[in-house]
Parts: structure tokens; sequence; C-alpha cells
């Protein structure tokens, strides 16, 4: 037994890809239909995808609250996870996208769990009721990251799952003149997050890196 961590390569995220249950042909067709929609291809990977839904499921969730739609595939990920009468309340700002998801979730197995809210995060989740969620997860624009966390904090139920894309900023996380605009602003983030007293959180690094916390 060693004390010190595996450092993770790329060899390693391939090994897990490969090892992880294959991505299914609605999902694979919906991100074809999307890039060629020219919707940005920003999506969960499958294998993160995989671990959210059992995380949900350990958790027992029914109601997920979702910041960042883009093409719908991860709130049908997450719908996936849930019993009969669970449900994804899922935010988008972008009418384009909005409307883009709407008509695959209608194709979906998981249709009826599935509520697109129009709308900033901003705008939108004071709307929702205090401790109204069993999850949540964040991946929009990542300067409102940390409003977006507090507004979690109030919506989602003590115990309740805390998840947030990209903490490794497009992979430009540590890159000294990194080229996406909002890496600086992901930075940031993952300290705030770190230092907050309310949740216990970790990094997953799968995908371009989740976090992955509990309310107290």
């Amino acid at each position: 037994m060693s004390e010190s961590s595996t450092p993770v390569t790329a060899e390693h995220f391939r090994y897990i890809a490969a090892h992880t249950q294959p991505e299914d042909p609605f999902l694979a067709e919906l991100k074809r239909e999307a890039s060629a929609a020219g919707i940005p291809a920003i999506w969960i990977s499958p294998e993160q995808a995989s671990l959210m839904q059992i995380l949900l499921k350990l958790c027992k969730a029914r109601e997920v609250i979702e910041v960042g739609t883009l093409a719908g595939y991860s709130a049908i990920a997450m719908a996936r996870a849930l019993p009969d009468g669970g449900r994804v309340r899922t935010v988008e700002l972008s009418d384009k996208h909005a409307d883009f998801a709407e008509r695959w979730i209608a194709r979906s197995d998981v249709a009826d769990r599935i509520e697109v809210h129009r709308g900033s995060g901003a705008d939108v989740l004071p709307t929702f009721a205090d401790a109204s969620a069993d999850a949540a997860f964040l991946d929009a624009d990542k300067e409102n990251y940390a409003l977006y966390l507090d507004q979690t904090r109030r919506t989602i139920r003590p115990g309740g799952l805390i998840m947030v894309d990209n903490a490794f900023a497009f992979g430009q996380l540590f890159d000294e003149h990194p080229t996406d605009p909002e890496t600086p602003a992901v930075r940031c983030f993952n300290e705030y997050i770190s230092q907050a007293t309310w949740v216990q959180s970790i990094i997953v690094p799968l995908g371009d890196g989740c976090w992955v916390g509990v309310k107290s």
C-alpha cells in the first residue's frame, strides 16, 4: 500500500473509457446532430455520465437541478438514473440550445422526467423553492459558478449531492497563458468551493474534471 497517488495520464483516461458501459446509440446520435446544428461539443463524457448516474442512484435522488442544458445530453443521462416520478429541472439561457434539447428530450425514454426552464441561472434558480432538490449539476458560464453554488446551498436538501463540471478548465487549468477566457473563472471557483465549509467536496478526474460534493 502506498501513501502517494498514481498520476492520472491520458492512458488512464482511455483505460477508464474502455472499461465503462458504452454510450447508447441515442445519445451518440444526439451528439452528432448537435454538432451538425452548430452546438459546441462540450457535453460531458460517457464515463462522467456513468459516474453521475451512480452517484444519483446512491443518494436516491428524485429531484435534480441542472444549470446549463446545452443539447440535453446530461439532463437525459441524469433523468435515466431517477425513479419513476423523478424530475430534472434544467436551466438554459440560449433559445437555440433549449429548442434543440427539448426536441431530443421529447424523443427520449425520459421525456416525462425533464423540464427545460429558459433564462439565466441567476434569474431562474431563485424561483426554485428551498430544499426542493436532492442533487444539482452546474455546467454553465463559469463566471457565475459561485453564484450558482450559493443558490444550490439553498435549493438542495441537507445531505444532497452537488456536481460541478469543468474543474480542469477545458484542459487549460495549469496553462501559463490559457486561450480559453473562462480559465481564470474556473481557477477562482475551484478555490471558492474548496474553502466552503458547508460542503465536503473533491475533484474527480473524469471528463474535464468534475467536482463532487455533499451538502452539510
